[in-house]
């Protein structure tokens, strides 16, 4: 069962920033690193709105790292919120560095919030559907999960994606440990 938003919704990485900048490109969600420049591709872009944030992908405190925040979610949904006040021809471009948890995790967050009776399940096989190889970042999931009433709701979709991704390519286990993210591995297993 597909989600049926009334945008349409494109997450990817750098590498492929130059094949989905197009034209109907309406509206940008940058996450990126502190200090990371912004990429070229996006200078050509007239949007409606741009929301960059700068925070690394961890997902536990960390030393001199800048870990998602709430108020990286609050902007997060702020943004989604204004999107869907006029969704007629909206085109939503999510990325990050290779698009592979930030974003995904924003669009998991955007979907909840736009449908709040979504389904763990629908959630989790919609992000899967727009973003195959997505790992969401769990640290903004939980977040977002608070701040939209969802009751671990949205856990349980990442926990979904988890499971699925490692089933597809179990050593990917050892890279999310190795980037100290084994809380994921811990809620895939569980």
């Amino acid at each position: 069962m597909a989600a049926n938003l009334a945008i349409r919704i494109t997450v990817c990485g750098f590498a492929e920033l130059a094949g989905h900048c197009n034209l109907s490109v309406t509206d940008v969600l940058s996450l990126l690193d502190p200090g990371t420049p912004v990429p070229s591709e996006l200078n050509f872009l007239t949007v409606h709105q741009r929301l960059e944030l700068r925070l690394h992908d961890v997902i536990e405190e960390e030393l001199a790292l800048c870990p998602p925040g709430p108020e990286h979610i609050h902007q997060l949904l702020a943004l989604g919120r204004n999107v869907l006040r006029d969704p007629h021809n909206r085109h939503l471009l999510i990325h990050c560095h290779a698009g592979f948890s930030r974003s995904p995790a924003a669009l998991a967050l955007l979907l909840a919030q736009a449908k709040p009776f979504l389904p763990a399940e629908t959630v989790a096989a919609e992000v899967l559907r727009i973003r195959p190889n997505a790992w969401p970042n769990l640290r903004m999931i939980e977040l977002g999960d608070a701040m939209l009433h969802r009751r671990g709701a949205l856990v349980e979709a990442a926990s979904r994606i988890y499971r699925h991704r490692l089933a597809q390519e179990p050593g990917l286990a050892d890279m999310i440990i190795a980037n100290g993210r084994a809380r994921e591995i811990e809620l895939a297993r569980g």
